[in-house]
């Protein structure tokens, strides 16, 4: 029996736009106090592993060092971040935050806390409970699928 969906209703689509929402709510949110949501992206994982390479981060962040570099930039020209040479490869840098990041972490967290309150308006406990198993559950399959699998490119 053939599914009356469109393909913009399919679960791939359904996740990229409620991920996309996200995005939206929270740059609305994050522009109010001047940085975007690529530089808080930043602050966030670099509050959760400080010292971090630049090289490490941007493998992290799943984007190009050259970009990375700019937000670091642009973050350092703020003082919300400060590059520090690696005593064990003069070469590169470890990132830490400032104590003014600190201050606008509180920040960042309060407008993703906003964002999540916007998103989960009239959802249960329980479903959002349920969809945070069967969330971290498909990302498990998924990641276990990646480590798993061949691609025969040749078929």
């Amino acid at each position: 029996m053939p599914s009356s969906r469109q393909p913009q209703d399919t679960f791939g689509f359904l996740i990229h736009d409620v991920a996309r929402l996200l995005r939206k709510n929270f740059n609305r949110r994050v522009q109010s106090f001047g940085l975007t949501q690529e530089q808080c992206r930043v602050i966030l994982h670099l509050s959760r592993c400080e010292g971090i390479q630049q090289v490490d981060l941007a493998e992290l962040l799943e984007i190009k060092p050259i970009t990375l570099a700019r937000l670091l930039d642009k973050l350092q020209e703020n003082g919300l971040i400060e590059r520090r040479r690696n005593p064990d490869d003069k070469r590169a840098f470890r990132l830490h935050l400032t104590r003014n990041a600190h201050a606008v972490l509180v920040k960042i967290q309060a407008l993703g806390a906003a964002t999540r309150a916007d998103a989960n308006r009239k959802v249960s406990r329980a479903d959002l409970e349920k969809m945070f198993s069967v969330l971290s559950r498909l990302k498990t399959n998924l990641i276990d699928a990646e480590e798993h699998q061949v691609y025969d490119l040749s078929k």
